[in-house]
């Protein structure tokens, strides 16, 4: 007897490989493969999250509207045209859903995020990867590969896993010469780690759009990544249409109350920003010492690049591994011979320049 039968794109589904917590033979491993927050999460969402312990038995607002609120509050913008969801991966998705069908094509830059491409394939859509220049977004070859089956295009800026960022101005330029029916989405994951003049995360673009979508996550600099709480921004139109698919309770009371307490926590915020800079900067000048190539980051990790055949990327994750460490090791995506390192505490920091350095020298 066999069973109901799945869609053909389902079959051939790739899942998701997120960044390696655990290896084997190491109890207290230092995790340094998943862009999360080195000094924690918020203080203040901690004491919020803690307090909603006690109405675990109330369903949670399903229309988030202190969250929205918020949000509309600190970035001024409006309340309604705000979507939230589990991870920004999960509007992600809900945008695929909405907006593609089999047949239908999505475009995205080469070497990014590789949710893109699963949440295309997932409803039948094909993904068309092109490629970047020096590890950023191009937006020639980006509008080269438009035509008339194109219904979704992801950018991400700044761009998981190499660190880069394009201008606002590239971005405007994206839109300007693409058609109204085509959606770009603006993944902005990444932005409150920039401090660029050249640099707008997209809510400037969105308030006079009716085709641009902007996502972005609580849980790299507010810390909270575990509570997978993510939001959009989007005209009324496409914020009212993902909301019609999403499910009604989508977003914990717990997310919620953590969320609002943490955009609160302005303390924090320039803790983590000040961290993030100062360690970002202090390691990629000792990555450089090494002689590894590094690729300039805007965000809370560094990519870099083993161009030495006789210490490859592999033997150095593997090394590090053994030490109780754990990168973010790319066997694809075209990344074969790079590490991926999430900016840790001082302490982690320098011990894996202390590792880097140990390997290389052996």
């Amino acid at each position: 007897m066999s069973g109901p039968k799945t869609h053909s794109w389902i079959e051939g589904l790739n899942v998701y490989t997120a960044g390696k917590a655990k290896t084997k033979g190491i109890a207290k491993a230092v995790k340094l493969s998943a862009n999360e927050c080195a000094l924690g999460p918020s203080p203040m969402a901690v004491k919020a999250y803690t307090d909603a312990a006690s109405n675990l038995h109330r369903y949670p607002d399903p229309a988030y509207s202190d969250l929205r609120a918020a949000l509309g509050e600190k970035y001024n913008i409006e309340p309604d045209q705000i979507v939230c969801g589990v991870g920004s991966d999960e509007l992600l998705r809900l945008a695929c859903h909405a907006y593609l069908k089999p047949g239908d094509e999505a475009i995205f830059p080469a070497h990014s995020f590789s949710m893109y491409p699963i949440a295309i394939k997932s409803v039948g859509a094909k993904p068309v990867e092109v490629d970047d220049v020096n590890y950023r977004a191009d937006v020639d070859n980006i509008l080269n590969a438009v035509n008339d089956r194109t219904r979704i295009i992801f950018v991400a800026n700044p761009n998981n896993p190499t660190g880069t960022y394009i201008p606002s101005s590239e971005i405007e330029r994206l839109w300007e010469n693409i058609p109204d029916h085509i959606l770009l989405i603006v993944d902005a994951a990444y932005a409150e780690f920039m401090n660029r003049d050249d640099y707008d995360a997209g809510i400037d673009l969105v308030k006079k759009s009716n085709n641009v979508l902007m996502t972005r996550t609580f849980s790299k600099l507010y810390g909270l990544a575990s509570l997978r709480l993510g939001w959009g921004y989007a005209c009324r139109e496409i914020a009212q249409t993902i909301d019609k698919i999403r499910d009604p309770f989508n977003v914990p009371s717990s997310a919620q109350i953590a969320g609002v307490a943490a955009l609160k926590d302005t303390d924090f915020q320039e803790k983590v920003l000040d961290h993030t800079t100062k360690w970002r900067e202090w390691l990629e000048s000792e990555l450089n010492k090494l002689g590894l190539k590094v690729i300039p980051s805007s965000t809370n990790f560094i990519l870099f690049k083993f161009e030495d055949p006789a210490k490859p990327a592999l033997d150095a994750n593997n090394f590090l591994t053994k030490h109780g460490y754990i990168l973010r090791y790319y066997s694809d995506q075209g990344l074969g011979n790079f590490l991926r390192l999430t900016i840790g505490t001082e302490n982690e920091n320098r011990e894996v320049i202390t590792l880097l350095k140990k390997f290389l020298e052996e």
